[in-house]
């Protein structure tokens, strides 16, 4: 195990020399590194391109599926929200990280924390404001169909 997370680290260190943010992630398998990742926003602009959730997409496109049941993450800091979502999504059982959240916002990169923060709330209650629109009369209903098919 130990291996795996010197890898996620020493990416995380690579992609610092590269200019990009000081995270990287590993997923492996039955004792085998299958994909990783680094935090490419500096690269591709997509806030999503977190190494976590590439490390998912590398490993979900290289197997066509969606599951990823009796996989690990290691990853060289703690998931944010979005990262832990995908994790769940993708039923991911164990995660192993190196530096956590509070050493994160010691740094500057901060935003989860106040992520998670925001999630404990109510709907209502959230900076981003939600608001539920129902379908209009006679449309047909998406979730309905998806049922039926």
């Amino acid at each position: 195990m130990d291996q795996f997370m010197k890898r996620a680290v020493e990416l995380a260190l690579q992609n610092v020399n590269e200019g990009g943010q000081p995270f990287g992630a590993v997923l492996v398998k039955d004792n085998e590194i299958i994909s990783e990742g680094v935090n490419e926003l500096h690269k591709i602009h997509d806030v999503s391109g977190h190494a976590e959730l590439l490390a998912i997409r590398r490993a979900q496109e290289r197997f066509q599926t969606n599951e990823l049941s009796g996989y690990t993450m290691y990853a060289s800091g703690e998931p944010c929200p979005m990262c832990m979502t995908a994790m769940y999504f993708a039923g991911i059982e164990k995660v192993y990280f190196c530096q956590s959240v509070d050493d994160a916002v010691e740094v500057g990169l901060g935003k989860s924390t106040f992520i998670y923060e925001e999630l404990k709330k109510q709907r209502e209650e959230r900076t981003l404001q939600m608001t539920q629109m129902k379908l209009l009369n006679g449309q047909e209903n998406p979730m309905l169909q998806w049922k039926q098919n």
